[in-house]
């Protein structure tokens, strides 16, 4: 098994492990009601430029994520239909390669600012 081969198990096996984390994170989205009670409270309202701001990442993110899907599987059609050559196959395994980088860049930038933030 190549060096390359080896990486992209290793993602692989990382994102298997860590999916149960993001389907059990989707239970936040049940306390909107009692934090409404608290905001309203104390007065902040949704059109806070710290929710708007959260709202403009979160769609940032999602469109880096719909655009690595679409890579993986652009070379994902690539890597199948080489019939041998060669030089598309290691095409196919840069884009990967590429897109998995990309990702990993992202999502950690990601986290960095959200822990970061939340300690402020």
């Amino acid at each position: 098994m190549s060096l390359t081969q080896k990486i992209i198990m290793g993602f692989f096996l990382l994102g298997v492990i860590s999916a149960p984390m993001v389907v059990l994170a989707q239970g936040i989205k049940n306390s909107a009601q009692p934090l409404a009670v608290v905001a309203d409270k104390s007065g902040v309202t949704e059109s806070n430029l710290g929710n708007l701001t959260g709202g403009i990442i979160g769609v940032a993110v999602s469109l880096v994520g719909i655009i690595f899907f679409a890579l993986m599987v652009y070379a994902g059609i690539l890597w199948m239909t080489a019939r041998g050559k060669e030089d598309q196959v290691e095409k196919s395994k840069q884009i990967i390669i590429a897109s998995i980088i990309g990702l990993f860049i992202v999502v950690s930038a990601y986290a960095i600012t959200v822990f970061v933030m939340s300690k402020f």
